[in-house]
This record gives structure tokens, sequence and C-alpha cells, in this order.
């Protein structure tokens, strides 16, 4: 399956209702070197995503936070985007472009197609952050989340209780 980057774009525009405290309540787990947590929601239209946390537990820019979509009747995610820190040398392998620098990586139809690294060996330098909160910021701006008020019920459960 190779999404369009149309359809890519659309999945990461998608509105993703979140609690308040959905970003700063990440629990990271220990895994060798670094510490991850992962968070699962779906969509106003149905479609389920994982946010995924990794922090390395040396060096504080060593951080990725991807944003991961499961196509219905797959149990394979497809990452549509990650925010990585200035810890590693990328090179878009296609362009054959290398920087070393924070920067944010995403799906795009002509590297599903290439079949070289994964669909979203591409990404592009990115000044808008510095440091791990200031990606998590990034990705709720960029990537659809609204964070709900108070006043408005979460539909956990497929009801809205403020009707």
């Amino acid at each position: 399956m190779v999404l369009s980057d149309e359809v890519i774009e659309s999945l990461i525009r998608e509105e993703k209702r979140i609690p308040p405290d959905f970003f700063a309540t990440f629990h990271l787990v220990r895994k060798g070197g670094h510490r991850e947590g992962k968070k699962d929601l779906d969509s106003v239209q149905g479609n389920h995503f994982r946010v995924i946390v990794r922090q390395g537990c040396f060096n504080h820019l060593d951080f990725s936070i991807g944003l991961l979509f499961f196509p219905k009747n797959s149990n394979k995610a497809f990452i549509l985007r990650r925010y990585n820190g200035k810890s590693h040398q990328h090179t878009n392998k296609i362009e054959k472009e290398t920087f070393y620098d924070f920067h944010i990586h995403t799906a795009t139809e002509r590297y599903q197609e290439e079949g070289i690294d994964c669909e979203d060996g591409y990404a592009v330098v990115s000044t808008q952050y510095c440091e791990i909160t200031g990606a998590l910021q990034c990705m709720e701006e960029d990537c659809g989340f609204i964070r709900q008020t108070d006043n408005v019920t979460l539909d956990v459960f497929g009801v809205n209780n403020d009707e």
C-alpha cells in the first residue's frame, strides 16, 4: 500500500482531540540507553494514531517524537511524521542531501515507491525547536491536535455528553 502525498498531508492535519495534559503526561519507560512512551488516540474521522516519544538517557538532544497511523485492517504502523533532535547525521538518500541538525521527517509517496529507507526517510532541517519540549509543541501545532477545554467532554465511548 502506497499512500499519496495528499493522503499523507490529510492524515497529518486531521483533527485529533486530546485532553489538555496529553503531551505533558507521557510516561517514559527506560529501554536500554533511552526512555520511551506511547499514547494511542482516534481522530474525529475515526482513524487510529499513535504518538511515540523517545528520549536518550545520556544526550538531551537525542530524541524522536513520532506520529504513526494505523490503516484499517492492518497491524503495521505507518510513520507520518517524526521530529528529531540534533544527535545524528541524516541523509535524504534520493536527493543525496546530508545534514546534522534538528530535523522533521515526513512520509512521502516518492520514498515509499523508491523503496529507499522507509516511508518517512525524507527530512528537512528545522529551526522551530531546539529541545524535546519544543518539538512536542511543534507536533501539536503541525499535526491537527486540538486540546479540549474544561467544558467539553471527550467523546471516549462514542457518546457526546455535552448535547
